[in-house]
């Protein structure tokens, strides 16, 4: 996904992102150097004196797909590519004003470790337009779309496109260590008796090969795991997570039948047909929902396939932000922060619906918080988002004054 900022005067992609809040015609860099925003007299505004604004001005997305479908034959800098092309399309904005492109990623394909060079190249970007991928687990294109904020804000680019990509149809399977350094071995030995000396070494077990999982290297522990731990620790029950559960899919399933996630971008998939749409969005029923079994922890558990995400959970957080033990032990505060209220929360669906591909999901987010403003006539949004190695980033936007 890919996105598009600039400080009335900044761009950043993300799946890709553009930063719009406002929408203002993109022909030409001097129309990117546009006048300060206009302090509205009656709403409080987040804009501060003397201080460039930096404003999104669109993010498209290529369609969220499960692994093993219509993108299992694709390289990571496919997707990344086409989400720079659709933005590029969408905006008209001419690459050539473009000073800086910034992308995310976690599970890295290794001939293409900078996934945001590649993806700029293919998409006729100039090699003179520097590019590069930060990790950050789940909020790598939060960082990629914060890093390219800060690049506008002090003044070193003007127009950024920030992005994130991941594609978990074809994640690196290595060799065991064993086999590695055997291999490594043999190829610098310099004679036969060397070889063959390193050969009788090798044991049948070496070919075991080393599979990715999805777990914290220093914990072991994976998201699934996480999410019942958390899930027994305050208190939050099977049929409380089916029920949030429901309610995703079926806002999601109704946010795609009204042309709500307008930043999906169609994909024609070489050799295959049109990707048009998310195809993880599975309205059910409770008692459908109920019939399954946990999927991590057994035969305990309450997290399952039907009440995660690809991979997530939300409501111990609610839980955590309820509480007073909470606020005073873990947040340094007297008194809990209170609930979000949830008519306000995810109304076109979220991760647990839309799919969660780890690199992505950060401009997806904002996006989805910039569309829903824009839709709904708001003022203020609040993104969020955790990550592996107890991280997590939070963001306000602000829908640019008319």
């Amino acid at each position: 996904m890919t996105i598009l900022t600039y400080p009335f005067k900044n761009l950043p992609t993300a799946s890709k992102w553009a930063l719009r809040f406002s929408i203002r015609p993109l022909s030409c860099s001097s129309q990117l150097r546009a006048a300060p925003a206009v302090q509205t007299k009656t709403k409080k505004t987040l804009a501060k004196p003397n201080i460039r604004n930096v404003v999104v001005v669109d993010g498209v997305r290529t369609p969220f797909l499960l692994s093993g479908t219509s993108y299992k034959d694709l390289m990571p800098h496919d997707l990344a590519r086409a989400a720079l092309t659709g933005l590029l399309h969408r905006t008209s904005v001419p690459k050539e004003v473009v000073d800086y492109i910034i992308f995310g990623t976690v599970i890295q394909e290794v001939k293409t470790s900078n996934v945001a060079r590649e993806a700029a190249l293919g998409a006729g970007f100039s090699d003179k337009t520097p590019a590069h991928t930060v990790t950050m687990a789940c909020i790598s294109a939060n960082q990629a779309m914060t890093t390219g904020v800060g690049l506008i804000a002090s003044g070193q680019c003007d127009v950024i496109v920030a992005g994130g990509v991941e594609l978990m149809s074809d994640v690196p399977i290595r060799h065991s260590r064993k086999m590695r350094k055997l291999m490594l071995d043999l190829n610098k030995a310099k004679s036969m008796g060397q070889r063959l000396s390193l050969i009788s070494k090798f044991r049948f077990n070496f070919l075991a090969p080393e599979l990715p999982a999805v777990s914290e290297f220093s914990t072991s522990e994976t998201m699934g795991h996480s999410a019942d731990r958390l899930a027994a620790a305050f208190a939050v029950s099977r049929l409380e997570q089916d029920e949030y559960a429901l309610r995703s899919h079926s806002l999601a399933k109704k946010a795609q039948d009204e042309g709500l996630l307008s930043d999906v971008v169609p994909f024609k998939v070489p050799g295959k047909d049109t990707v048009t749409k998310d195809n993880g969005i599975r309205p059910s029923s409770l008692e459908q929902m109920a019939k399954l079994k946990p999927a991590f922890i057994k035969p305990y558990g309450t997290v399952t396939a039907a009440n995660s995400s690809f991979l997530g959970q939300i409501l111990a957080n609610f839980k955590a932000m309820d509480s007073d033990w909470f606020a005073e032990n873990y947040m340094g505060r007297k008194t809990k922060v209170g609930l979000p209220p949830l008519e306000k929360f995810n109304n076109w669906g979220g991760s647990l619906s839309l799919g969660h591909p780890f690199g992505a999901t950060g401009c997806r987010l904002v996006m989805a918080a910039a569309n829903r403003l824009r839709k709904e006539g708001g003022q203020y949004g609040l993104v969020a988002a955790c990550a592996a190695g107890g991280q997590g980033h939070a963001m306000i936007v602000e829908a640019y004054p008319k």
